[in-house]
């Protein structure tokens, strides 16, 4: 028996209006479902968050590790490089250089009576620039130059860094320093001679003799013979390796006794400087 029109289109009604009843029981309704799906996408977010923040954390966990050993690992490369410099400063490097301990004395205090400088306490950068110097022939030593020559680059940087870092007691002059000549290098040493153009030596070597950086070495406490026959090796050109020739210039302008009284004024001085004092009942 055929439906009619009318019935066909009362049965589609009914069913559709049966889908929306079957997906309510099934999945919800969807103003339900919109709650579940926040909560859903919120916790995903909280485990990626979490998932994220622990390599992050290791990250800079690692980093923090890093920058601190970095820190440390100059100290550590001085303290060994000042260790091999040590070694080599008593007992040679094993081939052609000796001990420098046996001209230098075992603390870098020298022999002011064989004019074998002081070491102790000189600026490392000063020091490898004579070795280098000794090397290239732009000082001229016949005991240094083979000495300096027979150690490596890394052995110059050890015994540098050694003696850099020894503060020995001041070794006293064999003979009484003369007076008025101490008097004389003195006032060379603070206002130099104008006459001659002539520069202050404290100008570029600070005050009391204390050098300043790897250019201009500590002078305060250095053998008085050693001083001048350094200040006549630029005078004769038999030094050549200041830098823009300034010492040489500098020594051209000294007489002899003007040499030797700045040499017994600088070796007069005590190897650290004393603090200034500040005048009982004056500010600071």
């Amino acid at each position: 028996m055929k439906r009619t029109e009318t019935e066909r289109k009362s049965s589609a009604t009914t069913a559709a209006a049966k889908v929306p009843l079957r997906l309510k029981t099934i999945v919800g309704h969807p103003e339900a479902i919109l709650p579940t799906a926040r909560r859903a996408e919120a916790a995903a977010a909280t485990a990626d968050t979490r998932h994220t923040w622990l390599p992050q954390w290791r990250v800079y966990s690692v980093s923090m590790a890093v920058c601190i050993i970095l820190l440390a690992v100059p100290g550590v490369m001085e303290r060994a490089r000042a260790a091999d410099g040590q070694a080599i400063a008593a007992n040679g490097n094993g081939r052609d250089a000796p001990a420098c301990s046996a001209c230098h004395g075992e603390h870098g205090e020298g022999q002011p009576s064989a004019a074998f400088p002081r070491l102790a306490g000189l600026d490392s950068g000063y020091l490898v620039g004579q070795l280098d110097a000794f090397t290239q022939g732009s000082r001229d030593n016949d005991t240094m130059a083979p000495i300096a020559k027979a150690l490596s680059t890394d052995e110059r940087q050890a015994v540098a860094t050694f003696y850099a870092g020894l503060d020995a007691a001041k070794i006293e002059e064999p003979k009484k320093p003369d007076e008025k000549a101490v008097a004389i290098g003195r006032s060379l040493a603070d206002r130099g001679d104008w006459s001659t153009q002539l520069p202050g030596c404290g100008a570029c070597h600070g005050a009391a003799g204390q050098g300043v950086g790897k250019t201009f070495p500590k002078l305060a406490g250095q053998s008085a013979e050693y001083l001048a026959s350094q200040l006549k090796a630029w005078k004769d050109g038999k030094r050549t390796d200041d830098p823009l020739h300034l010492m040489t210039g500098i020594a051209s302008k000294l007489s002899d006794d003007q040499l030797i009284a700045v040499a017994a004024y600088y070796a007069s001085l005590p190897v650290v400087a004393a603090a200034p004092t500040t005048p009982q009942g004056s500010k600071p």
